[in-house]
């Protein structure tokens, strides 16, 4: 917006209160964009540079700790270690702004626990793909070593488009701001671009497969802390408790059914009578919780 079109205050009151709202604004936008540097996201970075000069100095490190899928059985540490390696000054430096930009603001929604676990879910699954993927397509080498912190923060961009699918962010040389969510609709077509150009046999220096199994981990961590949140618990108790094998249901509505109706006390017999016929007409998955512990108190052991 033009500073031009702006209309000149009517009074200095008026522009004091104007000025003042602006400020308050922008005060806003300020706490809704930005997030203070969070404990693991400084760690995180502090341990990817200080590995990047360290292995600077001695080779014989970063040998020992690249992920190299024909060795990993060998070496299954480094299915972790190889996140924490880069292979040059541009590579550290790309991956560590998108920690820097999008790590914080994770780390205080999720906390620290689980913003770890989120890390390291990404990481070991973008290194468990990273290994598969070269003994079963063609044009992918089992002695090309892999490293970089990439499929751990593909994992953070998706939980971040999970949370946030409307935040925009410009990405050179792109001119516009795009959401967040288009960005890994993006980073996901060109991973597969680049896993068809590998089989090809088009030499690639990036790992998009690595990345792809980014997305994979953090799909599959989301999904299960979704499934295992207090939340969700609690709806399927609300609903009739924990999903049981059908050996265990065909054993429950045989000891149900054994209850000596005519012994209850009338109001119990109502109440049994009532939950019997729902059983019989809509099935066992329709009884709640409260129903299924009614007619165990009354069932023979």
């Amino acid at each position: 917006m033009s500073v031009g079109g702006i209309p000149r205050p009517a009074s200095s009151a008026a522009g004091s209160r104007n000025v003042g709202r602006a400020r308050r604004l922008a005060h806003r936008s300020t706490v809704t964009y930005r997030s203070a540097m969070t404990p693991w996201v400084a760690r995180l970075l502090f341990a990817n540079v200080a590995l990047f000069f360290l292995t600077g100095a001695v080779p014989s490190l970063f040998s020992a700790l690249a992920l190299v899928p024909a060795w990993a059985v060998s070496r299954p540490w480094t299915l972790v270690t190889y996140m924490f390696l880069h292979g040059g000054f541009w590579h550290i430096a790309l991956n560590m702004l998108v920690l820097y930009f999008f790590g914080p603001r994770l780390e205080s929604r999720l906390g620290s626990r689980v913003f770890l676990q989120l890390y390291f879910v990404s990481g070991v699954v973008a290194g468990l793909v990273s290994v598969v993927v070269p003994f079963v397509l063609p044009g992918f080498s089992i002695m090309s070593p892999v490293v970089g912190a990439s499929g751990a923060l593909y994992g953070l961009l998706l939980a971040f488009a999970q949370y946030w699918p409307d935040e925009r962010i410009l990405i050179i040389p792109i001119p516009i701001p795009i959401k967040i969510r288009t960005m890994v609709i993006l980073a996901t077509l060109l991973a597969v671009g680049g896993i068809a150009m590998e089989i090809a046999g088009s030499s690639q220096r990036i790992a998009h497969h690595a990345h792809l199994g980014g997305f994979l981990g953090a799909w599959l961590f989301l999904k299960w802390r979704e499934r295992n949140s207090p939340a969700a618990r609690f709806k399927r108790k609300a609903e009739g408790g924990e999903r049981r094998g059908w050996l265990q249901d065909r054993d429950a509505a045989q000891r149900w059914a054994a209850i000596d109706r005519d012994s209850l006390h009338p109001v119990n017999r109502e109440a049994y009578d009532e939950i019997m016929e729902k059983l019989r007409t809509q099935g066992l998955p329709s009884l709640t919780a409260r129903e299924r512990a009614f007619l165990d108190r009354f069932s023979p052991t």
